[in-house]
This record gives C-alpha cells, sequence and structure tokens, in this order.
C-alpha cells in the first residue's frame, strides 16, 4: 500500500546527525497519525552516513535509502521524488526537519487550495537564523532567478510540498542539477500555471552546511546559464 505522504531528504556526509534528526522527524510524524515514509536520498557520502542509513531502515519499516556515487543534490533529490509514492511529497533537509512546515502546508495541499507549497526563508513572516553571508546569497539568488527568469516568488530552495501526481510531470522536464534542480522545479511549476503559494518559514539549522557556500557558486551561475537557455531561447 502506498503511504499518504512521502518525505525525500538528500543528504551527504550526515553522520553526526541523521540518526538523530530521522528519529525526531518519525517520533513527530507518528505523534500526528499519519501514514508516511522518509526516503533518504544519499549522494557521494565518504563518512559512515550509508553505514548508519542500512541500520535505521533495516529497524524502521517506515524509512528507505538509496546510494548514488556522486556528490549531487539536485541528481539526489529529484531520483528521490521518483521513487516516491505518497499522495503528497514534502522535500525536507537533514539539517531543517521542521514539522511545523507540514502542520502548515498538508491542509493548504489537502483542501485544494495549491498543487505545491514553497516554505520561504524571504517571504514575510519568515525568520532566518542563518549567518548574514547565506542570507545575502539567497536574496541575490532569488533576484537573478527573477531577472532572467521573471520568477515572482521569494524563494526556490529548501522546504516544498506537493501533490505528486499533479508534479511528477514537472520533475521528468527538469533538466539542470545540482543546487540549482530545486529553483527548475518550482519555476516550471509556477510557469506552467500550476497553483504555487509561498509560506514564511523560521529557519534555525542544526549544523553548518555539509559543502561551503562559496564552493557552490560556479555551479549555481553555470546551471542558471543552462537553465536561461532552455527556458527563454529553446522554449522548453
Amino acid at each position: 500500500m502506498a503511504p499518504y505522504l512521502s518525505i525525500v531528504i538528500p543528504v551527504y556526509n550526515e553522520a553526526s546527525i541523521v540518526a538523530s534528526a530521522a528519529a525526531e522527524l518519525s517520533q513527530g510524524l507518528d505523534a500526528r497519525g499519519w501514514d508516511y515514509e522518509i526516503i533518504f536520498a544519499e549522494n557521494g557520502s565518504r563518512d559512515s552516513t550509508p553505514r548508519i542509513l542500512e541500520e535505521m531502515c533495516a529497524k524502521n519499516p517506515r524509512l528507505r535509502w538509496f546510494h548514488s556515487e556522486r556528490p549531487n543534490y539536485g541528481v539526489a533529490l529529484k531520483a528521490g521524488i521518483e521513487k516516491a509514492r505518497g499522495t503528497y511529497v514534502f522535500c525536507d533537509e537533514i539539517d531543517l526537519c521542521d514539522l511545523s512546515f507540514y502542520d502548515t502546508a498538508l491542509p493548504v495541499l489537502e483542501k485544494g487550495g495549491a498543487d505545491m507549497v514553497v516554505g520561504s526563508k524571504a517571504a514575510k513572516g519568515a525568520s532566518d537564523q542563518r549567518p548574514l553571508v547565506r542570507r545575502v546569497a539567497t536574496r541575490v539568488h532569488n533576484k537573478l532567478l527573477r531577472l532572467a527568469l521573471g520568477f515572482q516568488g521569494t524563494d526556490t530552495h529548501g522546504l516544498k510540498a506537493f501533490r505528486r501526481e499533479a508534479l511528477l510531470p514537472v520533475v521528468a522536464r527538469c533538466v539542470v542539477d545540482m543546487d540549482v534542480f530545486a529553483s527548475e522545479f518550482v519555476i516550471r511549476a509556477w510557469r506552467e500555471g500550476l497553483r504555487v503559494v509561498e509560506i514564511p518559514i523560521q529557519l534555525q539549522e542544526k549544523r553548518q552546511p555539509s559543502i561551503h557556500l562559496f564552493k557552490r557558486v560556479p555551479n549555481v551561475l553555470k546551471n542558471v546559464g543552462k537553465l536561461v537557455y532552455v527556458i527563454r531561447i529553446r522554449g522548453t
């Protein structure tokens, strides 16, 4: 039987927090009485993350995981979404796992108020407790998407929830990877006329980023350029 909810979480070198974060999330979901599965999209970890995931999933049938050899957030997230079986899919981050987003987003989807709900770090009412440089990077990235692609939202990366049936065709049309896959996913949904709703979130990460911000910049710029070419020039 397919679960009601699928939660997809990319993980890379998360041995220090993956077990505790998964236990906390599972306990919260169990307390709400929801039927769910959690899919860990492990990609390229060189620490003990795969071993920990194997042990966790052997003990809890609601947990699943798969391995990708190369570290690639976008490829891992896309594959996890494609493996999800739930009516509704949540894309979460191992250092967040904020159940207040679930409590707000799921009723919106269930009542037909949206096809996709995006947890925005930059919307009015949000609280972003990350370091200043990362908050600025989010706004610069969003500004770039506005200028290059006419995006009208405030955030594309991070927490998302959506109706699986409505968004799987959008996922299949996405062409970029790494961090920008998350942006393409939201932008394509918006451009194709699906109902995309933002809700403000309270963001406080549980650990430092696993990949340094400035190491991500070249790939982000390259993939944004590719996305502009594909959407604006090729029209696909």
